[in-house]
């Protein structure tokens, strides 16, 4: 065995079809696709992770989560602890998964490979693309929208030339950021991050007067059932959301960073702006019953209702940057996602790719998509959101198993330590995903009512666990169990071959 400082001086595997990971003079703009970061561009500490996470979390849309998690017909202390919850351990989840970034210094769908084989891995990569885009449309979408709302209360034009202007300004940050890649992006996050805050605690002063904890006293509780399918709303919009991305960041950090503190970094960076912003939503939404009624149907523009005029722009300037910081995030990723599904592309053109798929998709939300597009686009994304968390819990069970880094050459040769296909992790993947769609009710998307084919054993499809969407939890459950048990041996067997030292 090589000791781990001889492995960092190696020359580090290159994916098939990239560049070689140098960062072009001038626009600097990253080739890093696949390939391992090599060791002497690994940089930065842990702490760094929080910036760009928490810039794709400080948004004024968390407010909105917090009427929705009221929605389910809870209470409001029982909607904090529902937020709570679902953020320490969503985003746990992804601080979880983040380590693995720092040990392979490679993308999140590449260090999957470990456990699904370098082929195999096409499988989940292609679902992680998927909804990758999904989130970065919309994303993309409600910031144009959010554009068009202010500039509508103020009396300007409102019209389909000043969506096309917003959407092509936001269109530009996002894809911009995204094309340069890491460096531009941690810069354009730290900046959001910044402005975001700011902005949004002057939201809050403005709208604190509208608190109303007499009204809040007067919402009857839910029942159990409601609260958890509050809670994995939450967990779902919050850290789930984002795992398939974890690593993406991590993997620049040296490999001596702590695991510890890239976990707890990652974890305060994508929980404790929502956490804020939810826990205000919950008590903002339970105070003003009208507010209420208007978040699901416009979130952004409810918000703004209750704004004095002066301060509409500034409002508007929070929102669309608080999503073009979580577009920016999920096209960064989304196209290395891509690259995982074996297509032959450099990263910029890739992300490239992604954003004109994203504006094409935007696009056509905002001016033809018929009335109920955004119902059906949420039964995508949770029909998506179960084999997600699928791998998510294969993930976290194989990076709990590991005690050393990864092998680099491995993950990009069938040959070496993972292999081709890993078959007992694909039937993992598919039984957490069958189980998962049978515990999911789908009501937002009439194609999907074929889901929640096991739903008569808590109650049936109209029955009291209807909407708690338990599937989602369950794919993940099942699918840390079932790698645990099938998949210890053969990670056992793995590390005693990985040419580098323990941790």
């Amino acid at each position: 065995m090589t000791s781990s400082l001889k492995d960092e001086q190696k020359a580090t595997p290159i994916a098939p079809g990239s560049t070689g990971g140098e960062l072009r003079r001038g626009p600097r703009i990253e080739e890093h696709g696949m390939d391992v970061i090599a060791a002497s561009e690994r940089k930065g500490k842990p702490r760094d992770l929080f910036w760009p996470w928490s810039a794709a979390t400080v948004t004024v849309l968390g407010v909105s989560y917090g009427g929705f998690a009221l929605a389910f017909g809870i209470g409001w202390v029982q909607a904090i602890v529902a937020t709570v919850v679902s953020l320490v351990l969503s985003c746990l989840v992804c601080g979880v998964i983040s380590i693995a970034g720092k040990r392979g210094s490679a993308p999140t769908l590449v260090l999957s490979r470990a456990a699904f084989g370098v082929t195999g891995n096409r499988v989940p990569a292609v679902v992680s693309w998927l909804l990758s885009v999904g989130w970065e449309t919309i994303s993309c979408a409600l910031a144009a929208l959010a554009t068009a709302t202010v500039f509508g209360r103020l009396g300007w034009s409102s019209g389909p030339i000043t969506l096309a202007v917003a959407l092509v300004v936001v269109l530009i940050l996002i894809v911009g950021g995204a094309v340069l890649g890491y460096d531009a992006v941690m810069k354009i996050q730290t900046w959001i991050m910044y402005i975001s805050i700011v902005l949004t605690v002057v939201y809050i002063a403005l709208t604190l007067p509208k608190i109303n904890f007499a009204a809040l006293q007067h919402i009857p509780s839910g029942g159990i059932a409601a609260v958890i399918g509050a809670t994995i709303l939450l967990m779902t919009g919050g850290g789930l959301g984002w795992v398939n991305a974890a690593a993406d960041y991590s993997r620049y950090l040296p490999r001596s960073s702590s695991s510890r503190g890239v976990a707890i970094w990652t974890t305060l960076g994508l929980g404790l702006p929502p956490l804020v912003l939810i826990i205000y939503g919950v008590l903002l939404a339970g105070s003003n019953s009208a507010l209420a009624a208007k978040l699901e149907a416009d979130p952004i523009g409810a918000l703004a209702g209750i704004l004095p005029l002066w301060y509409l722009v500034p409002f508007a300037l929070v929102a669309v940057l608080g999503l073009v910081g979580t577009a920016l995030l999920e096209i960064y990723s989304s196209g290395l996602s891509l690259l995982s599904t074996g297509v032959k592309l450099k990263r910029p053109t890739a992300a490239f790719i992604d954003g004109v798929i994203m504006a094409v998709a935007a696009a056509y939300i905002i001016f033809w998509a018929p009335g109920n597009f955004f119902t059906e686009f949420e039964g995508v994304i949770i029909t998506l959101g179960v084999p997600i968390s699928a791998w998510a819990g294969i993930m976290i069970a194989d990076i709990m198993l590991r005690k050393r880094n990864y092998d680099d050459a491995s993950l990009f040769n069938p040959k070496g330590l993972y292999g081709r296909v890993r078959v007992p992790t694909l039937l993992t993947f598919a039984v957490a995903t069958v189980v998962g769609f049978g515990f999911v009710t789908n009501t937002a998307a009439g194609w999907l009512n074929w889901q929640g084919y096991f739903m008569a054993a808590v109650g049936g499809k109209a029955g009291l666990w209807a909407g708690a969407n338990l599937g989602v939890i369950m794919a993940l459950v099942l699918g840390f169990v079932g790698y645990v048990i099938f998949q210890r041996r053969a990670v056992r067997i793995q590390e005693s071959k990985t040419e580098v030292d323990a941790e």
